[in-house]
Formats: structure tokens, sequence, C-alpha cells
């Protein structure tokens, strides 16, 4: 088993520490900082420290590639980026101790050709078993369908997908005939599919019980500070862990998106997905840029989560979905 990103919309994430963001105000940084970034390539990074062997696929523009080519090479992560003429995106977070502004700009644009070549490209690498993630936001021109036709390609190739978008893009994944094996929409990305409020455990655990009978092996939905909804197979778990100093929460998506790869990787219960990918999103957060910290410590993060089984819609008590029964 081999494991594969997709990134068709990366960024530089130049992060601006302040002591208190006014608006309208002129403010002086007290630090800057610049991290490769993308969705999919914040995964790869943490995957890397984790120990996994990956492969980083997508767009690159080639006039400011220098942050990712530092990156892969320091974390051994495979380079399989098509490079192509222009300047990567460079989002701004603005941050101060009331929380992160994210300032995102659209990319690079692109056509439906350059999309193809990306998708060519994995889909001629991939092989029975791979675990591919489909991460982050479409670059203008780039078909708003763009996972949906990958999804089917790699699903039909033996690979087991695990998707992370929002938007246009994720409406399509989810209302397509072949859907992922994994979904990650937080709280609002669940709501804007939905076109409704979810704004309690109750809707969130009804919404994602409808994705996975319709065939989502995995749905996890992060609630910010209230931990995250898991639920397949094995039933469905709240988990929630305390959140220790924050460097950055820049990414942490990103990172609970690796930690549930791993998990996977490792073959694990749905219990041991919970902890793992919770751990991974809180670690991340102690560290600046795409990044976990030592590996003793997420062990022992992943100890501490609290993981309760929620209550599965029309029950009135938990209970595990049995095969054949969504």
């Amino acid at each position: 088993m081999r494991t594969l990103t997709v990134t068709f919309n990366p960024a530089i994430d130049q992060t601006v520490m302040l002591d208190r963001l006014v608006v309208g105000e002129v403010h002086r940084a007290r630090s800057v900082r610049q991290n490769a970034g993308g969705k999919g390539v914040n995964v790869a990074s943490c995957l890397a420290d984790w120990g996994m062997p990956v492969s980083a696929y997508g767009l690159l523009g080639s006039d400011n590639a220098a942050a990712f080519d530092a990156l892969f090479a320091a974390k051994a992560i495979e380079d399989r980026f098509i490079r192509i003429a222009g300047a990567t995106r460079v989002n701004l977070k603005l941050v101060d101790a009331t929380g992160t502004t994210d300032i995102n700009l659209d990319g690079i644009a692109v056509d439906a050709g350059r999309a193809e070549m990306v998708a060519a490209t994995i889909c001629e690498a991939a092989r029975v078993g791979d675990l591919v993630v489909l991460a982050g936001s479409l670059p203008p021109g780039c078909p708003p369908d763009s996972y949906v036709t990958l999804t089917a390609r790699l699903r039909a190739a033996g690979c087991r997908v695990v998707l992370d978008t929002s938007g246009l893009p994720l409406k399509c994944a989810l209302t397509a005939d072949v859907l992922p094996d994994v979904v990650k929409p937080n709280r609002d990305e669940l709501a804007q599919w939905l076109g409704r409020p979810v704004s309690d455990l109750a809707a969130l655990s009804e919404a994602a019980a409808q994705l996975h009978g319709r065939g989502v092996s995995l749905v996890v939905v992060s609630m910010g500070e209230e931990g995250a909804l898991f639920l397949s197979s094995e039933g469905a778990v709240t988990a929630r862990l305390a959140i220790g100093q924050v460097a950055s929460t820049v990414g942490a998506g990103d990172a609970m998106v690796a930690g549930i790869v791993a998990a996977l990787g490792e073959g694990a219960d749905l219990e041991r997905t919970a902890r793992l990918a919770t751990a991974f999103a809180v670690a991340k957060l102690g560290m600046a840029g795409p990044n976990l910290p030592a590996l003793p410590t997420v062990h022992a993060l992943a100890d501490e989560v609290a993981v309760t089984p929620s209550m599965l819609p029309g029950c009135t008590r938990p209970q595990t979905i049995k095969a054949g029964e969504e």
C-alpha cells in the first residue's frame, strides 16, 4: 500500500503574527513566516513526519517553487507535481490573540487539459490498495467535477479515496454516482452541502449517516473545539481532546486528515482512528507550519483523547451499524 496526495491548488501560506488585529488600522507585525502549503501538501508533510512514505501530486507554479522543493527534499516526500508557468498563490494568515484571519487567493488559472494531465499522472501510478488523498480547492478554470471523475477512476483501479474539499467541488463529489471512501467536511461545509444548518450533534449525525448509507465508508465531521464526529460501519463516536498551547491553527484540519490516513494505513478500528486523527490535529496546533512534534508526543496525545459513543439517528442509545443495515 502506498499513499498519494493530490493538490490542484497549492499555496504558500504567509503567516503574520500581530498583537491585535484592528480593521482599518496600520499594524506592525511581530513576526512573519512562509510555509509551502495547500491541503494535500500539508497532509503529505504530516504523514512524512509520522514516517509514512508519501508521494505528492498536483500543479505547481514554477516561478516560486523553491519552498516546495525544500519541503519535499527535507521530508523525503516524492515530488510528482507538474510545474506550470506562473507563481503559486500566496495566502495570507493574520494571527492575533483572538484567532486566525485567512485571506485566500484563487490560484493560477488552468484549463481542463491541465487538470487531466494531473489525473492521468495519478491514475497511471495508482495501484490496487493505494490510499489517495484529494484535498483542497480547485483553481480557476479547473472543472468543478474534477474530483468526481478522478474518484471514479481511482476507485475503479482499486484505490481508496479520501476527500477533503468544500463548496461546489464538495457538492459535486457528494452527489456523484461513485463516492469517495472517506470524507472530512467541517460543520460549515456540511451545512453548505445540505443547504440547511446543522447546529447540533443530532443533525450532524443524521447527515453523516446519510452519506454513509450512500456508500461513504467513513464520515468525519470536524467541529472545532468541540472535537469531531466519526461514523462508519462500526457505529459512531465523538472524539475530543483539550487544546494546549497553540502556535498556529493553520493546517490543523489537514493534520486531522493525515491522522485518518495514518489510521487507515494500519487498519485501525473506529476508536483508534478517532484517537489518532484527533491527536494529529491537536499536536499540529503546537507547531508552526504543517508539522507534527516528536512521535512519542503524538502517541501520548492519542491516549488522552476522550472517545464517546454517539447516538445514531432514530436510536435511543448508542448503536453499532451492522454490515448491510446502512
